[in-house]
C-alpha cells in the first residue's frame, strides 16, 4: 500500500472530515487504478460494532430531506455522530444532477458532529447510488455510528436501500393513496417503520384515515423479522413524532442486534453485493475487450434499425467474448 493511502486511512480513522471526503471521491471514481486503491483501503478498515444504518425512502415530496434534518438532530442530541448519504437522480440526457438535498438539511450541514454527502445515482436504478455501500463503510470507519441513507424517491420498486441498511423507514403523506395503494408490493414489504409525514399540512381527519388505511394494509403483508412495521405520524415542522421515531429506531436497532437478526441481515447483504459487484466488474471487463469494442457499434446500428433483436445481439457478443472467434452471422 502506498504511503499516501496509509496516511489517508490514518486520517480517516481519526475522524478527519476532509479525509473522509477524499476517500469518498476515490469510491466514486470509475478509474481502474482508483478501484484497486479502494479495494486495498477497504481490506484494512473495520467498522464499529455499534453502528446503525437507516434507510429513508418514500415518494417524491414526502419530505425526506427535511425529516432527516430533524431526525438527525435528534440522534445527535442522543450522543451519536450522524452521516447522511443523500442520493439524487442523474439526468438520463445530460448525466448531471442537481444535488440539492443538502440545502434542506441546514442543521446537519452546519453541525461538526454530522457529515452530509450528496451523491448522484449515475444512472443506477433501485434508489441508491452505485457505491453507496462502500461510502457507508467509510463513514463508519470515520466514527459515524448512525448512517442515514436518503433514496432518490422513485416509488414502489425502490428496494435497493433495504440491501445496504439495517432498518428501512418508508415515508408517505396523507391523501396520496387509499388502502389498495398501500397493499401494493415492493418497498412496502421492505419497510421496518412506516411514517405518515407532513401532518401539519393535512387535516387531522385525513391523517388519521391514512394511518388507519396503512395499519390495515400492513396486516396483509408478510411478517418482517417476525413482526409488522408500526405506523407513526411525524411533522418535521412542528416536531410531532420525531422523538418517538428516533426512540423507536434505537429500540429496533438494539433488539435486532441482540437477537442476531442485524448481523444475519448484513451477511445476506454482503452476499448480494458480491454478486452485484461481480456482475458490474464482468460488464466493465467485457466492454474493455477489443473484439467486443469493434463489434458493438455495428450491432448497435442493427438493433436501432430493427434488423435484429437486442437479445440476439447480446448472444452474439457473449459468444464472441467466450470463444474469441467471429460472431455467427
Amino acid at each position: 500500500m502506498r504511503a499516501d493511502e496509509v496516511d489517508l486511512i490514518a486520517a480517516l480513522r481519526s475522524g478527519d472530515r476532509s479525509a473522509l471526503a477524499r476517500a469518498i471521491t476515490l469510491v466514486e471514481s470509475r478509474r481502474p487504478d482508483d478501484r484497486a486503491r479502494l479495494a486495498a483501503m477497504l481490506s484494512t478498515l473495520t467498522t464499529p460494532g455499534g453502528s446503525l444504518r437507516i434507510g429513508i425512502t418514500g415518494i417524491p415530496g414526502a419530505g425526506k430531506s427535511t425529516l432527516i434534518d430533524t431526525l438527525g438532530s435528534a440522534l445527535l442530541n442522543r450522543g451519536h455522530r450522524v452521516a447522511v448519504l443523500a442520493v439524487d437522480p442523474s439526468s438520463q440526457r445530460s448525466g448531471g444532477s442537481i444535488l440539492a438535498d443538502k440545502t434542506r438539511m441546514l442543521r446537519l450541514s452546519t453541525d461538526p458532529r454530522a457529515f452530509v454527502r450528496p451523491t448522484a445515482t449515475g444512472g443506477t436504478l433501485g434508489g441508491i447510488a452505485l457505491r453507496t455501500r462502500e461510502t457507508m463503510l467509510l463513514c463508519e470507519a470515520a466514527g459515524y455510528d448512525r448512517v442515514l441513507v436518503e433514496t432518490v424517491g422513485a416509488g414502489q420498486n425502490e428496494s435497493d436501500v433495504d440491501r445496504v441498511t439495517d432498518l428501512t423507514v418508508l415515508l408517505l403523506i396523507a391523501g396520496a393513496g387509499d388502502e389498495l395503494q398501500g397493499i401494493k408490493r415492493g418497498i412496502m414489504e421492505s419497510a421496518d417503520v412506516v411514517v405518515v409525514t407532513k401532518t401539519d399540512m393535512a387535516p387531522p381527519a385525513m391523517v388519521g384515515a391514512a394511518v388507519n388505511d396503512l395499519v390495515h394494509a400492513i396486516q396483509l403483508m408478510p411478517l418482517r423479522d417476525g413482526r409488522r412495521p408500526p405506523v407513526l405520524r411525524c411533522s418535521a415542522v412542528t416536531g410531532e413524532g420525531v422523538d418517538e421515531l428516533a426512540d423507536l429506531l434505537e429500540d429496533l436497532g438494539a433488539r435486532s442486534r441482540s437477537s442476531g437478526s442485524l448481523m444475519r441481515r448484513r451477511h445476506a447483504q454482503a452476499v448480494h453485493w458480491l454478486h452485484a459487484g461481480l456482475g458490474q466488474a464482468l460488464l466493465e471487463h467485457a466492454l474493455r475487450d477489443e473484439r467486443l469494442a469493434a463489434e458493438l457499434p455495428g450491432l448497435e446500428a442493427q438493433v436501432s434499425a430493427g434488423a435484429i433483436d437486442p437479445a440476439v445481439a447480446v448472444d452474439r457478443l457473449m459468444r464472441l467474448f467466450r470463444t474469441g472467434g467471429a460472431p455467427p452471422p
